[in-house]
């Protein structure tokens, strides 16, 4: 790993050495509060997201995320193409709560939430921990020769990190696809549905290649996220910090001695001891201040917090905290700009709520078939041929359904000359003819308002041109 000091660290990255090749990083195992707090939280989602795609609600997969059929159920609540706005507004909040939660507290999504990050850290690196063993066995083992050990520890852990790389690839394809599709291609086996199975072993190899080798990586250099806190945080953002002015104090930091009266000699309480960088999962010295590559995963303050215990000095030496709190004392408060935030996000979600209430179960379009003018007919009736479509969004199946003319006096008839039923999640197309009396036309363009009936009740309500002669009076 290339050395990082006071002066270099933002011009050189920890997991490159001298000459710009790959510096593996090899973390010391936490251990502490946090870290147990962070564990309680990893499990609780892992929890969710392996069983999310499974769950139904009204026979609505809690979950999916189908991009090709730009079809998406969000906690149970379904979304069609034509509801893409709705889509639209709910992506918008997430990056308002994601930015407003970065401003007051820092890069804490990735340190606790991220998928990426729990992982990594709850899943690989824990297996990795238990066959190469802590920070000291895994370097030695680096150094190792390809010896009968080397290769028995290799190949176990690779295989194991193969095999969960095809869990989760499988349960990424449910929410891409479907559960019900995903269970069905299962129990038909994977040579009927070849084209999915080599989707399902590129994700397997992009999952394997992302946790077995390019790891931390993906935070450092993939992940923009990192580089949003330069224009996001402020020296009012809690994040994980090192308590500068008390770790270096009038002579700066220096190693522990034992018996030393260490206020009286105006060392500062750092005992330069290496634990937090150690075991740090992205490489970084905490103590050289904010940067993009830390995640706020807390193993370097239960590090700290080890250590300061040991030497009987107080904890907290590193910990949450703003930049103002460790210059100035100040505690949390909510800023002007944080208020701004919270105000955005409050209207958008309003929207949101009101839009989702004003959402229609079927969505009904009826447009002119393309070419086609009008038909007058006997008794000065004018008529106009549609397609229309259907939209069934519920699981349960709409039937009986007819239409009636709202604005105008006239009447609708289906081609098929028969009522409609739309099945569950199901589409329904046809054609139909809109005949009105011309004397009831207010001009050669009218807009009509259309009612869409299931038995006697207005599920919908629709609009259409209706084209008429200029001169029909």
């Amino acid at each position: 790993m290339a050395e990082q000091g006071q002066d270099n660290f933002r011009d050189t990255m920890g997991t490159l050495d001298k000459d710009g090749k790959r510096a593996w990083v090899f973390p010391k195992k936490p251990d502490g509060k946090w870290y147990e707090y962070r564990k309680y939280v990893s499990y609780v989602l892992l929890a969710f997201l392996f069983t999310a795609p499974f769950v139904k609600i009204n026979g609505n997969q809690f979950l999916m995320f189908n991009i090709l059929e730009r079809r998406f159920n969000i906690f149970g609540f379904p979304f069609w193409p034509q509801d893409f706005h709705l889509f639209v507004i709910m992506m918008i909040i997430g990056v308002v709560f994601v930015i407003l939660f970065t401003v007051a507290f820092g890069r804490l999504f990735c340190g606790w939430v991220c998928p990426q990050t729990i992982f990594m850290e709850m899943v690989f690196r824990r297996i990795e921990y238990w066959i190469d063993g802590d920070r000291g066995k895994q370097i030695r083992l680096s150094k190792m020769p390809w010896n009968a050990e080397k290769i028995k520890k290799r190949v176990l852990k690779w295989i194991i990190f193969a095999i969960i790389s095809f869990l989760i690839a499988n349960v990424f394809l449910a929410y891409l696809i479907g559960s019900d599709d995903l269970i069905r291609y299962i129990t038909d086996g994977p040579l009927q549905h070849t084209s999915t199975l080599i989707s399902l072993l590129i994700f397997t190899g992009v999952f394997y290649f992302v946790f077995a080798w390019f790891r931390e990586q993906v935070c450092i250099i993939a992940c923009p996220y990192g580089r949003l806190q330069g224009v996001l945080l402020d020296n009012k953002s809690i994040v994980v910090a090192y308590d500068h002015k008390r770790g270096e104090k009038e002579e700066g930091r220096a190693k522990f001695k034992k018996n030393e009266d260490r206020p009286a000699t105006g060392k500062g309480d750092c005992i330069d001891c290496f634990a937090c960088v150690h075991v740090c999962p992205t490489g970084i010295d905490i103590r050289n201040g904010t940067q993009l590559e830390c995640v706020n995963c807390t193993a370097c303050i239960d590090a700290c917090d080890h250590m300061m215990e040991a030497v009987n000095l107080p904890k907290g030496l590193i910990r949450y905290a703003s930049e103002d709190n460790i210059e100035k004392k100040e505690p949390f408060k909510l800023t002007a700009r944080l208020k701004g935030y919270i105000s955005v996000l409050g209207i958008l979600t309003a929207v949101l709520i009101g839009m989702l209430f004003l959402r229609n179960d079927i969505e009904a379009s009826i447009l002119r078939l393309p070419g086609q003018l009008y038909e007058r007919k006997a008794d000065n009736i004018i008529s106009n041929v549609y397609t229309f479509k259907l939209i069934n969004k519920t699981v349960g199946e709409i039937d009986d359904i007819n239409f009636r003319l709202k604005s105008h006096k006239g009447t609708i008839e289906l081609v098929s000359g028969e009522s409609l039923n739309v099945t569950g999640q199901g589409l329904a197309e046809g054609t139909l003819f809109i005949e009105i009396n011309a004397s009831a036309l207010s001009g050669d363009k009218d807009r009509l308002e259309i009612e869409v009936l299931s038995g006697d009740e207005v599920i919908e309500t629709t609009t259409t041109a209706f084209l008429g002669p200029r001169n029909f009076k």
